[in-house]
């Protein structure tokens, strides 16, 4: 800043002393005049001097001020027309006022005046509205991040390309770990001679590792059926863009040798340190596990998971090693227990109530009072005939109670025993999983990203036919003390012939040699016909549901009921498998109303297609060839459209998640 400008506040004070000494100087003429003319002189001279001065100062400020306009305006033109920065002004049109050359140079452009936001960038125009939060624009394969002045309708553009660039490039290179698992290693080559279990192994193993090799990845062999892999982001781009072909090319190549070996695969994926990434990987490899095997789940930091493959039914299990071992470590767990509570789904059915009893029974064995909790406003109505038969057997109906009942009866040494749901926010009582610390859960579904917490023990076999399969397998190794009734039995009968659809569908050999067990030890199959059979009104109401189903694509059948009569799940369930009866249809959906804005969906496959993944899709979940789900304030129609695009998607080889 110029001295003279620093200066200039001493001139305040100057003209107050003037004052003063002019008023000194007329007291001083008043009593020696000569002396104060000639001070006056003097007084006049100076102030003529400090005049001059003050004068010479406005103008040399003037002249400085009108400098640094001058300057700063040059500055700001060198800004607006040189600098690396986009100016564009918009109007209330979302019009373009005025852009500065270096934008519209970006754009390739001599003038941008006139043309509409829209055409620069549509993310730009959402942002500008608030219906997106990106920030970051493409112009001309150039990244920019914009500032908004709405007020002023002025956009301010930076460039970030470079930036972009070096974050894509840290994203693309940062670590990922996967595991991968031969499904069904062990019993494949069970009983094979030394040869053929080592070129198999070799078939396999050289596959993976050309598979590794093809995309840069780094694979180890960890133990016969266990292989570990260290790749990139960018890596695992490109596998999830070839939907992890390896899956379909061990399979195929092994099961044309008479030995279907399967894979699954858990990634853990994400910027984390390297022990929780391998955690991740783990974690994966269960879900991929729990949910049937021969699949890919990919475990992200943020909690997102991905899934491919999986479009193959699970593959039964012939050892029941497995069994005899859950159902000892089961009766360790009741022993140590005050009581055992058992508790299924919301709306439980068949399955759920037949597997609750059962579990019931291995309690009562091992001499353990056991509760079965039931919601009586919150029952399917397909179990309407097995309960009035419960409740006219005193002994066995004393065991239901409700869920505040449930909630007195829970204490720190009480067991919770969840069949037929691994899902918390699917239970019963959800409650109770936060007051007992001891859970059991046994069930047949493919496992979902939402699980219970810390479970003591978990029996989850997708390739079951039914959960009530699974505790009659159980119940083979339990003491036997005490004989099965034959409504027991029956009830866990009809379970596996609800699931099963009468031995239709997801039925293997260990699903009869539970239903021997269960006829054996007294079950009914008069009395589960009687338990099954349908009134005429819900087999007209499933009639009208499917009346105006149309093929699709490639043998999907899409069926939805019109108009505001509510549908309960259980008959949009049965006419998807109505639906599926017919003539040239292997995959069968089924639409209708459950309450307001309330919509369900259920589908069903002959095993070609993957209803499970569809669903999945849409929210829902389930098995290979059954699955539902559920979608609020949507429309019939809208859910319809929803469904035919996710179809689309998993014909195109899409992926879920």
């Amino acid at each position: 800043m110029p001295e003279f400008y620093k200066k200039q506040w001493f001139l305040y004070p100057v003209y107050v002393l003037a004052f003063f000494v002019f008023v000194l100087i007329s007291i001083l003429c008043y009593f020696h005049l000569i002396v104060g003319m000639a001070a006056f002189f003097i007084f006049c001279i100076v102030l003529f001097l400090v005049i001059r001065f003050e004068l010479t100062f406005q103008r040399n400020f003037e002249k400085h001020t009108t400098d640094m306009i001058t300057r700063v305006k040059k500055v700001s033109n060198e800004a607006f027309n040189q600098m690396p920065i986009g100016i564009l002004l918009y109007n209330k049109d979302y019009g373009i006022d005025w852009a500065n050359p270096y934008l519209s140079s970006c754009l390739g452009q001599h003038a941008l005046a006139g043309w509409h936001l829209y055409d620069v960038s549509e993310t730009l125009l959402l942002f500008i509205k608030g219906e997106t939060s990106d920030d970051i624009v493409s112009l001309n394969n150039r990244k920019f991040r914009v500032f908004v002045r709405k007020e002023e309708k002025l956009i301010y553009f930076f460039d970030v390309t470079e930036q972009t660039e070096i974050e894509k490039m840290y994203e693309d290179q940062r670590t990922v770990l996967a595991v991968i698992y031969l499904d069904n290693y062990d019993e494949v080559t069970q009983g094979l001679d030394d040869q053929l279990r080592t070129n198999i192994t070799s078939l396999v193993t050289s596959r993976l590792n050309e598979w590794a090799v093809k995309y840069g990845a780094y694979l180890k062999r960890a133990s016969s059926e266990r292989f570990f892999v260290v790749l990139n982001e960018s890596i695992l781009a490109q596998m999830e863009k070839g939907k992890f072909s390896i899956l379909d090319q061990v399979r195929e190549e092994t099961s044309k040798r008479n030995i279907p070996l399967t894979l699954s695969v858990g990634v853990g994926s994400g910027d984390l340190p390297l022990s929780e990434l391998g955690a991740m990987a783990q974690s994966g490899l269960d879900l991929a596990l729990g949910r049937g095997g021969d699949q890919v789940a990919i475990k992200q930091a943020t909690g997102k998971v991905k899934f491919y493959g999986g479009k193959t039914n699970p593959v039964e299990k012939r050892t029941r090693v497995r069994a005899r071992v859950i159902s000892h470590a089961l009766k360790d767990l009741v022993l140590e227990s005050s009581n055992v509570i058992i508790m299924g789904h919301r709306a439980p059915d068949m399955d759920a109530i037949g597997a609750a009893i059962g579990i019931l029974k291995v309690a009562q064995l091992n001499e353990r009072k056991g509760y079965i909790v039931l919601d009586e406003n919150d029952s399917d109505k397909g179990i309407k005939r097995l309960m009035d038969k419960v409740k006219q057997n005193e002994e066995l109906w004393s065991h239901f109670i409700s869920p505040g009942q449930a909630m007195e009866f829970a204490n720190d040494d009480s067991l919770l025993v969840v069949v037929d749901t691994h899902k918390p926010s699917m239970m019963m009582e959800e409650k109770l999983l936060h007051k007992i610390e001891n859970v059991v859960v046994i069930d047949h579904h493919r496992r979902g990203e939402e699980f219970i917490e810390d479970p003591l023990l978990v029996y989850m076999e997708p390739y079951a036919s039914s959960t009530a399969e699974l505790v009659t397998e159980l119940l083979e190794y339990q003491p036997k003390n005490l004989k099965m009734t034959m409504l027991e039995a029956t009830a866990l009968l009809a379970g596996i012939i609800v699931d099963t659809k009468s031995f239709t569908f997801r039925t293997g050999a260990r699903t009869f040699d539970a239903a021997s067990y269960l006829r054996s030890h007294g079950a009914d199959t008069v009395l589960v016909q009687e338990l099954l059979k349908e009134d005429m009104g819900q087999y007209l109401r499933v009639a009208k549901a499917i009346k105006n189903a149309y093929i699709y694509k490639n043998g999907i059948a899409i069926a939805k009921v019109d108009g505001d009569e509510y549908y309960h799940q259980v008959l949009i369930a049965q006419s998807a498998d109505t639906l599926l009866t017919m003539t040239g249809i292997i995959a069968s959906f089924v639409i209708a109303k459950r309450g307001e804005n309330f919509i369900g969906i259920s589908g069903r496959s002959l095993g070609e297609v993957n209803v499970q993944l569809i669903m999945e899709n849409l929210g829902g979940g389930g098995h290979l060839t059954n699955a539902a789900t559920q979608m609020k304030n949507v429309t019939v129609d809208e859910a319809e459209e929803k469904l035919r695009f996710v179809i689309d998607d998993y014909l195109q080889g899409g992926t879920q998640s």
